[in-house]
């Protein structure tokens, strides 16, 4: 071949190289999101406020910047227990919270948080394995879906304190019959088992139920667990602090988004959404796993003079857990919705029922003797 063809051809081709990038046009700037995520929570919850802002931070970094999303506790922006309103009516794109709240919605938001002696959230209990099965595995977050789409919601659960405590009391409960006439801070469906029982069952923000509490305006109340109930000071309120939290063993949270908003996104964002609150719901319950355990020590040491930790008489609950059986019935009769999430979650209940038994449950106790 000719040397000075072959370099003039090739000095051809680079400038035309050269012409073609130069004339190429600029890539097309990609739409940035912001928006505004409020809290149900204090900041005084320590690992619930932490992972909304860990959410924040993580879709964030995994967009780019492309989505941000700020965070409001509860009550900068809306009220605690505005936030469905609020996401709903598209005032804010996302909260954090827990369906435990929403009954007034549809009866069936209930399933979605906490069901007394129901799934739990990890699958180390000696009766039923993880509510995560459920969501994943089953029909879980379809009928989730399904139940907040006439509100123009999108869920993901975010999270799970675990199995929560049982809550403090100005006195010892020996018996079913302790629990009449008490005035109990407990939401959702454990708060009707106890109306059942012949308690008042009251739905308070923390703060206001902290501030009951020691008032004496009422004679106890459950929040979630030894870490979050320590940081909180419902010791200086009640002596007795009981424990299973045999009305919430999931103890789900939410990230919840306006659908409008949600759809808007490119796919890539959505699935940042998506995928950032199954990441930051497995790192929320290993915290709260591993502060209630440090914590649990701190009552029992520290606080010894002030705290008896106290499980509740196995005949308060074998009579709760046959009432619980009724008012799961009764609320499942309230809506169409709620006749679907029964069902559902009930059959899977009992699918898993006999394999826990004898894979995590056989285990825990073999452990735990």
């Amino acid at each position: 071949m000719d040397r000075r063809k072959f370099l003039v051809g090739a000095g051809g081709v680079l400038a035309a190289a050269g012409a073609s990038v130069s004339e190429a046009p600029r890539a097309i700037a990609q739409p940035r999101f912001q928006w505004r995520m409020a809290l149900s929570w204090p900041l005084a919850a320590e690992v619930l406020s932490a992972g909304s802002q860990r959410f924040a931070t993580m879709v964030d970094e995994l967009t780019g910047g492309r989505l941000k999303i700020e965070i409001f506790a509860s009550g900068e922006l809306v009220p605690p227990f505005g936030v469905f309103d609020a996401c709903s009516q598209g005032t804010i794109e996302a909260f954090n919270s827990s369906a435990v709240y929403w009954a007034a919605k549809d009866p069936a938001t209930q399933w979605f948080a906490g069901v007394p002696f129901g799934l739990n959230a990890q699958g180390i209990q000696t009766w039923y394995q993880g509510i995560q099965t459920w969501y994943h595995a089953g029909d879980g977050l379809r009928l989730w879906e399904e139940t907040y789409a006439p509100f123009g919601l999108v869920p993901r659960r975010g999270g799970s304190t675990g199995v929560q405590m049982g809550g403090w009391f100005r006195k010892k409960i020996d018996r079913l019959a302790d629990l009449k006439g008490l005035k109990l801070r407990m939401p959702g469906l454990g708060g009707r088992v106890l109306a059942k029982a012949g308690a008042t069952p009251m739905v308070l923000p923390l703060s206001q139920a902290l501030q009951a509490l020691e008032q004496g305006t009422i004679d106890g109340a459950e929040f979630v667990g030894p870490h979050d109930d320590l940081t909180a000071g419902f010791y200086r309120g009640a002596r007795y602090y009981y424990y299973p939290g045999w009305h919430d063993a999931g103890g789900g949270m939410e990230f919840t988004f306006n659908r409008k908003a949600y759809e808007s996104l490119p796919v890539d964002l959505r699935r940042a959404l998506d995928y950032t609150a199954l990441a930051v719901g497995g790192v929320i319950l290993a915290e709260y796993e591993a502060k209630n355990a440090l914590a649990l020590r701190r009552l029992r040491t520290e606080f010894k003079a002030r705290v008896e930790v106290l499980p509740f008489p196995a005949e308060v609950m074998k009579a709760l857990k046959k009432l619980a059986a009724e008012v799961l019935r009764e609320e499942s009769e309230k809506s169409p919705m709620a006749r679907k999430v029964y069902a559902s979650y009930t059959k899977f209940q009992e699918l898993l029922q006999d394999w826990g038994r004898i894979s995590e449950g056989a285990y825990h106790n073999l452990v735990a003797g």
